[in-house]
């Protein structure tokens, strides 16, 4: 063998070892190794085989294996990542299928349909002869669906334009629009209809309108007794939200399919549910005579320059309401119909009227009788205090009559020296105060009576003549009209009756009642009151050709600092007058109420403040109601009688 071809031998086992050849070099290699091998095989004696000597056989076979593993691996990889990606897919493919069906499925829904909510009519309220008092009646409301919006900014200004909105709303609006979170956003509530058709012409894209109902009320008459509806139509004050629930009705539902303008689809599937009506109500209010009252109110608050004024007429027997009248001043100076109904929600003292309830009670307990005679001092000196009569006089002696005639605040305190805290108690109780009607109006105040063990001082005696104590215009009415009724408390009420949506009648339920006096003592205290109207306090309060019963009542108003004087060292009256009539068959019992009249004036008082309107609205009552006259000139009998008018 010659010494290159045992070079080349060499040198390509010393290859072998230190680096994989290519394919072709091992090739090569492979066929050189063997032909030295056989021609040394042939040449040289056989010798032992060098140490870390590899056969190329067994090499080439653990190449081969680590190939095979190498594309094992491989595939195993690729089959792993298949089958992760394979049951990933099926596992989604089963969620969307199973547990996420419904929400897609809504998901879906919402994208391609609109629900919208198909209010139901709202109730009538018509008063106790069948004229509409409040009413709905249809308007426009403006609403964008922000996912349809193709232009956000641009369609927010022309929005803006036509329904002159703020800056500060047109950025909200634009800003909703724009993150198309929400599908539905009102733009403007109960519109007229030029408007919203100018909107609409527009064309804007997710920009629709619907009919909504608006609630008036006709004339205003009783606007402050009805109250008030919010846009969508829920009561939210007087009988508005007392009755809510009956005047709402069942809203429906319209279900419906739209396309990518909004629009509704033509071939697409639908439904609606057109719910259920509200009930109508009828009230006892008499419409005609209510917005005289509130005509007669307007004008004597005026004349007067007083604050407010309140008006109630109800039905003597039964309770039931007529008319129920708030006037109030506004800041500007101009008088109008109030927007709350202050007759049943502000207290205030009495003053005398309350000396109705303090000789009721001392007649229905025996402790007086109509002829009995006190001496009468002009004042009266308590816990280091001065009591002062209504009018200047000195120690005079007074009969119960003169005493109410006369409206004497300290002739009632001697007349009901013989009544006890309790008894007073029970009877002012009885009378109606301290608790709320019974007319369960929303707000109704229960005035204020404390316990007897809260009297203190002077109070022990002020109840008697009206102070210590404080009620609304309503219970007043209500503990007067037990005179009226025989002795007999009856509640207040405004509702005569509903009436479903197939047209059928419910009447309401009568008023609640209970007995506080003797029908004796009831007309014992009705002579009392009609010598009030024909030669005492009341004079003004006459009717021609009827005969009426009633109290005048003068209250200083307390102030804010605690006592009847103002900072400026004067004073403000509370005036009022209640009556009924005819007076020896009462039909119609009246309170008339101005606050505040003006304290420099003789009008400031009951029976020159009040009782002059109680007058023009019982001559109204009975030619509205046609009640039949009882006499005949002013209905008193003819006597000369001086009096003042408190």
């Amino acid at each position: 063998m010659s010494a290159s071809r045992i070079s080349r031998a060499i040198t390509a086992l010393s290859l072998r070892y230190r680096v994989a050849p290519s394919n072709t070099q091992s090739t090569r290699a492979r066929a050189d190794s063997r032909q030295l091998t056989s021609r040394s095989s042939s040449r040289a004696p056989a010798r032992r085989p060098v140490a870390h000597t590899v056969s190329p056989k067994r090499e080439t076979k653990e190449a081969s294996i680590v190939v095979d593993q190498r594309i094992r691996f491989r595939l195993a990889l690729a089959l792993g990542v298949f089958m992760i990606v394979f049951v990933l897919i099926l596992g989604r493919t089963l969620m969307l299928q199973t547990f996420s069906r419904d929400t897609l499925h809504a998901a879906s829904i919402d994208q391609r349909t609109r629900t919208v909510t198909l209010r139901a009519d709202r109730g009538g309220i018509f008063d106790r002869n069948g004229h509409e008092i409040a009413l709905s009646v249809p308007s426009q409301t403006l609403f964008v669906d922000p996912r349809m919006v193709v232009d956000p900014i641009g369609t927010a200004h022309a929005l803006a334009g036509l329904l002159q909105l703020t800056p500060e709303r047109e950025a909200k609006i634009q800003q909703v629009l724009v993150d198309k979170k929400s599908s539905f956003l009102y733009l403007a509530r109960q519109v007229d209809k030029s408007t919203a058709q100018a909107v609409l012409a527009l064309g804007l894209p997710g920009v629709s309108s619907d009919e909504e109902p608006l609630r008036v009320v006709e004339s205003g008459v009783a606007g402050a007794v009805i109250g008030r509806t919010d846009p969508d139509g829920v009561g939210t004050a007087g009988l508005e939200l007392q009755y809510d629930k009956l005047l709402a009705g069942i809203d429906g539902v319209s279900v419906r399919e739209l396309d990518g303008s909004g629009n509704s689809m033509s071939n697409a599937a639908g439904s609606t549910n057109s719910g259920k009506p509200g009930d109508d109500l009828v009230l006892t209010i008499d419409k005609s005579l209510q917005f005289q009252t509130d005509q007669a109110l307007i004008q004597r608050v005026t004349q007067l320059s007083a604050k407010a004024g309140t008006v109630i007429m109800m039905n003597s027997r039964t309770g039931e309401i007529y008319a129920m009248s708030n006037v109030r001043r506004s800041l500007d100076g101009t008088v109008g119909l109030a927007t709350g109904n202050f007759a049943a929600v502000e207290a205030h003292e009495p003053g005398s009227v309350a000396k109705v309830f303090s000789v009721s009670a001392a007649l229905d307990l025996g402790r007086t009788t109509e002829t009995s005679s006190y001496k009468v001092p002009g004042t009266l000196r308590m816990d280091k205090f001065t009591i002062r009569d209504a009018y200047p006089h000195g120690l005079v002696s007074m009969t119960t009559r003169d005493i109410v005639r006369e409206s004497s605040n300290l002739g009632a305190v001697k007349i009901s020296e013989t009544v006890t805290l309790e008894e007073k108690h029970d009877y002012l109780r009885a009378f109606g105060f301290g608790e709320k009607t019974g007319l369960q109006y929303p707000g109704e105040s229960r005035g204020i009576l404390r316990p007897t063990k809260d009297w203190y001082g002077t109070q022990k005696i002020t109840v008697d003549y009206g102070y210590g104590y404080a009620t609304t215009p309503l219970q007043m009415l209500a503990g007067v009209n037990v005179v009226a009724n025989g002795g007999t408390y009856v509640a207040p009420k405004l509702l005569k009756a509903t009436i479903d949506e197939d047209g059928v009648i419910h009447e309401a339920a009568l008023s609640a009642t209970h007995q506080v006096l003797k029908e004796s003592t009831a007309t014992t205290m009705t002579s009392l009151l009609k010598e009030v109207v024909c030669a005492g306090t009341g004079k003004l309060a006459q009717v021609k050709g009827m005969k009426v019963a009633g109290k005048t009542g003068t209250g200083y108003k307390a102030q804010t600092n605690g006592t009847y004087t103002t900072n400026t060292g004067g004073r403000k009256y509370f005036a009022s007058f209640v009556g009924y009539f005819p007076a020896d068959d009462p039909q119609i019992t009246m309170l008339v109420s101005i606050d505040e009249p003006n304290g420099n004036t003789h009008d400031r008082f009951g029976g020159t403040a009040a009782a002059t309107v109680f007058s023009r609205l019982a001559e109204v009552a009975i030619h509205e109601l046609q009640i039949s006259p009882t006499g005949v000139g002013s209905g008193c009998p003819k006597r000369s009688a001086v009096a003042s008018s408190h």
